[in-house]
């Protein structure tokens, strides 16, 4: 029986990768985050399972390929958080989880609108201590009103499908623009000028690193809502702590952040917390911060669970990579000479012991 060794996991992941493993694999269970000094941890495996959060640079590559790892499955869509050069180098196959439930993410994004909008968060603090007054709590119609959304895959859609629903005009960017029933693609110029609500839907790369910046801002209606369930460094915060000071952007619903690494999934109560960013964010009347959790639903674990495991039976089995990442055309599979386009792998298994 092959080991993989299990990295951040947290007992909502052990739950559903245990029940659908089978006796598959022998899974090897850290709490420790994958970087650099756990990756031995890894020896005698020939997988590791890694989340969004992990350091996954060269040295840990480096540490991970010499321990005997093989395959580097993501129990994500993102890999930003990967050296996918240092993984080529290395023959080190990655694979990942390009979609597990786009309706969790999407409807965990019209709670954070609807919540921040009508002031829910508010109310409910209030009421615990029989404070009934509404004062500070009036928000406004979301029909009628125009939202962007930036980022046109799977999530993406669906929450135009959701903000459909509640009458609202749908504008809609992505660099590779295609056709959604009742949405207008624009440019990103038009997209911040005509929005009341504007959401973040699509990966973070290097043309996507702070996309929402202090020109952005500026560009973008007096009093619009940001919504960020993607990336968090898709925005720069500092800019954000601005607009937000001056009134430019009247609300923030984000689940991530994009200096999260050390801080979330994990108990920071009674902790110093250093960030002072993240501290004045969080301590904003008009900021809801959740801890990246807008996947967390039965059926995204489910899915995370089967398809990893599904990715690790196809490695193991020697053929074709549904969902494998190349280094070479960034997953694109727009190269010619492609070997994902000829069912191939982006190259050959190493040999046990390589």
């Amino acid at each position: 029986m092959k080991k993989i060794a299990f990295y951040d996991v947290k007992p909502y992941d052990r739950e559903w990768f245990d029940r659908l493993n089978g006796g598959r694999y022998e899974l090897e269970y850290f709490e420790s985050k994958l970087n650099a000094k756990t990756a031995a941890l890894s020896a005698g495996c020939e997988g590791a399972v890694a989340f969004v959060n992990d350091d996954i640079d060269a040295a840990c590559i480096r540490e991970l390929t010499r321990a005997g790892v093989r395959v580097l499955a993501m129990r994500s869509a993102g890999y930003s958080n990967v050296d996918m050069k240092a993984a080529f180098d290395s023959r080190l196959t990655v694979v990942r989880v390009p979609a597990y439930s786009p309706y969790a993410v999407a409807e965990f994004t019209m709670g954070l609108l609807l919540c921040l909008n009508r002031k829910i968060h508010k109310s409910y603090i209030r009421t615990r201590d029989f404070n009934f007054s509404l004062n500070g709590l009036t928000g406004f119609d979301l029909h009628g009103k125009t939202v962007g959304v930036i980022g046109g895959g799977r999530i993406g859609r669906v929450f135009m499908g959701i903000c459909r629903g509640f009458g609202m005009e749908v504008l809609a960017y992505d660099p590779f623009p295609g056709e959604v029933e009742g949405v207008r693609f624009v440019s990103l110029d038009e997209l911040y000028q005509s929005s009341d609500v504007i959401s973040l839907h699509c990966p973070l790369t290097e043309d996507t690193f702070h996309l929402l910046d202090k020109k952005a801002f500026s560009a973008m209606k007096e009093g619009v809502i940001i919504l960020n369930t993607s990336r968090g460094a898709l925005i720069d915060s500092a800019a954000l702590l601005e607009a937000l000071n001056a009134g430019k952007v009247g609300g923030a619903g984000l689940d991530v952040y994009e200096e999260e690494a050390d801080l979330f999934f994990e108990d920071r109560a009674g902790t110093l917390i250093r960030d002072d960013l993240l501290a004045l964010l969080v301590t904003r009347p008009n900021v809801i911060l959740t801890s990246h959790q807008a996947f967390l639903t039965q059926e995204a674990l489910k899915n995370i669970a089967g398809t990893t495991l599904s990715n690790l039976d196809e490695y193991f089995a020697g053929g074709p990579l549904t969902n494998e990442i190349c280094y070479r055309c960034k997953g694109a599979e727009t190269s010619p000479d492609c070997r994902k386009t000829r069912k191939e792998r982006c190259f050959p298994p190493r040999a046990e012991g390589q």
